[in-house]
């Protein structure tokens, strides 16, 4: 998955071809198990969602991303499935849980502000 910007700046319209619709997050939800058995099988093209209609992300095959950014392929008989490899997962040594303020102080006064902003959205949303 990468945002829609990131797609358009590498020319994702040019190179695939896109259903006009953006599909909503709940929908994509519900659709998600399906898209990723067609992405495996190497069909399928990438799909943009968003809300109200404005695309925000786009839904992808590892070997579209690939084409997209004009990577090389690797070759014949690696698995080419992030899904099935398998990552470390084990904490680094030092590592340690995010602190959401620590991690908003460090980025700026802005992001500090944004922080604030979306805590004050959700109590009055709750």
């Amino acid at each position: 998955m990468l945002t829609y910007d990131e797609f358009e700046d590498l020319g994702g319209e040019g190179k695939f071809a896109v259903l006009d619709e953006v599909i909503e997050p709940a929908v994509l939800a519900r659709r998600l198990p399906q898209l990723v058995e067609v992405a495996r099988a190497g069909a399928g093209v990438p799909v943009v969602w968003g809300v109200d209609g404005e695309p925000e992300a786009v839904v992808m095959s590892t070997a579209q991303y690939r084409d997209l950014r004009g990577d090389d392929h690797p070759p014949a008989g690696v698995v080419d499935d992030p899904t099935v490899r398998k990552y470390a997962t084990e904490p680094l040594p030092g590592s340690r849980p995010l602190d959401l303020d620590e991690w908003a102080a460090r980025m700026g006064s802005e992001t500090q502000e944004l922080l604030e902003e979306l805590r004050r959205e959700d109590r009055e949303e709750s």
